[in-house]
């Protein structure tokens, strides 16, 4: 372990203030001693450097699938004071609302003899790749509302149902949303792409529930061991892309304005009651809810391409909750006692409110947000619930998936898609991708273990485990 690390749990560690010069606050990061090999240098001072950050409170904290990302740790959340705390896209990222969904349906593995048909149509009716269009065509004026409404828009246009809004955190639509601090160039590209599954770890899934933890959680949140589930990884494509890049260059011209000195100039930032700090979240929140559109517009050619296949009800493919990995938000925690408005940012990391909590779906409240955390094509993906121990802990937060251990260019140099692809096939796992390459730089050796990470949160009490979900067949972007 690097030296000045303090071993504080079986599952925590902390960077004290003076790991890094400047810092308000520890860093908190939690970890398995299995799970040390993989902990990369400069992710955690990324990890110390956000605690110099204005306004920050308690701790900087990262979760078990902490890795190196652009100003934040990915796996990094941080809670900053709303009136004296700062924004920053680099606690967000440039996939703004990358974000993960979980469908149920009532089929089982005996009903899937025709799974290569429909994983073609799958392929067909949702684009995937970088530059990947959709055949959707969305005016000006919708994509206006789109950045407005969100999930609701979708469903109004008749992508969906009802109770789809409720499943969504934010119920699919963040308010403060500003769809003027969103450029021209952005939305150039965000007309052409809702309804895309993009590139890079970004999947689509058929997926069977394969062993249940939880069976009241599990029965609540509709899932039974043997079901087929579907699940959606996608964010916001070009358009969240383009307004992070777009209000990056803002905020590093707002960091001198306001002489905030700070380690790295990726932790650009404005005070959140700045006109810059209010035009970034706008933005923000704009593009947040294009991405939870996004999702809902794939859930419709999901439940459309299912229901002519495999001859059951539209409404029967039911989802269960929708999850955002890279937001910053306005919430209220409790702090020292105190009840404090702040923006927590949580940059590859999942909200995992607990019982009771406000914004957890009716249906869900007496037992705790789900929380959806996704493996990589032949690696398990597990539904937790969220708990009241990450209310006090962590602002609500848990781990957002496992965590790469390899670059996408790394992978590409030391695995083979085309060996992944026959060995997965082996194993009765199903892939479409544009091409190899896709395939061995998400493969499942350039993640540490989801069922390692996911157990660190568990035992930790910050999400507990509900179900474990084994994939069937995968479409890679």
């Amino acid at each position: 372990m690097i030296e000045g690390i303090k071993k504080i749990g079986d599952y925590e560690w902390e960077l004290p203030i003076g790991f890094v010069e400047g810092m308000h606050v520890p860093g908190r990061f939690f970890l398995s001693e299995k799970l040390t090999g993989t902990l990369e240098e400069g992710a955690l001072h990324q990890l110390a450097n956000v605690a110099t950050m204005p306004g920050i409170i308690r701790n900087s904290l990262a979760m078990p699938d902490i890795h190196w990302g652009y100003g934040f740790p990915i796996g990094g959340v941080a809670a900053f004071e709303y009136e004296s705390g700062v924004i920053s896209p680099g606690g967000v990222g440039f996939d703004i609302n990358c974000g993960v969904r979980l469908l149920t349906t009532p089929l089982t593995p005996g009903d899937l003899i025709k799974k290569k048909e429909i994983l073609d149509a799958l392929y067909d009716a949702v684009p995937v790749g970088v530059g990947a269009r959709s055949s959707l065509r969305f005016s000006e004026k919708q994509l206006e509302t789109m950045m407005t409404e969100g999930t609701a828009f979708a469903v109004g246009e008749g992508f969906g149902n009802k109770d789809d809004i409720l499943h969504c955190e934010e119920q699919g639509g963040m308010k403060g949303a500003e769809p003027a601090f969103v450029s021209k160039k952005a939305r150039s590209r965000g007309v052409p792409q809702c309804g895309t599954l993009g590139a890079g770890n970004h999947f689509l899934e058929i997926q069977v529930a394969q062993e249940i933890y939880d069976e009241p959680a599990a029965k609540a949140y509709g899932l039974e061991k043997g079901q087929i589930c579907m699940m959606v990884h996608c964010g916001s494509r070009g358009l969240g892309h383009q307004v992070c890049t777009d209000h990056l260059q803002i905020l590093e011209q707002a960091t001198r304005k306001y002489h905030i000195n700070l380690p790295d100039k990726q932790l650009a930032c404005a005070p959140l009651t700045s006109p810059e700090g209010k035009a970034y979240y706008g933005g923000m929140a704009a593009a947040a809810n294009y991405a939870w559109a996004n999702r809902q517009i794939i859930t419709h050619q999901i439940r459309s391409v299912l229901t002519r296949l495999c001859g059951i009800a539209y409404d029967d493919i039911r989802l269960v909750y929708d999850v955002a990995h890279n937001v910053a938000k306005i919430e209220e925690h409790d702090v020292d006692g105190k009840r404090t408005k702040v923006c927590v940012h949580r940059k590859g990391a999942t909200r995992a409110f607990g019982p009771d909590c406000q914004d957890v779906p009716p249906d869900y409240a007496h037992i705790g947000q789900p929380v959806i955390i996704p493996g990589s094509m032949g690696s398990s993906s597990y539904l937790l619930k969220g708990t009241d121990v990450a209310m006090d802990r962590t602002f609500g937060s848990t781990c957002h998936g496992a965590g790469r251990v390899l670059s996408r260019s790394q992978a590409k140099k030391k695995l083979q898609g085309k060996t992944i692809r026959e060995t997965l096939g082996r194993s009765g796992i199903m892939i479409k991708a544009p091409h190899d390459g896709a395939i061995a730089e998400e493969a499942p050796d350039a993640y540490k273990s989801s069922s390692e990470v996911v157990s660190v949160v568990h035992n930790l009490g910050i999400s507990r485990l509900v179900a474990r979900l084994e994939p069937l067949g995968v479409i890679k972007g």
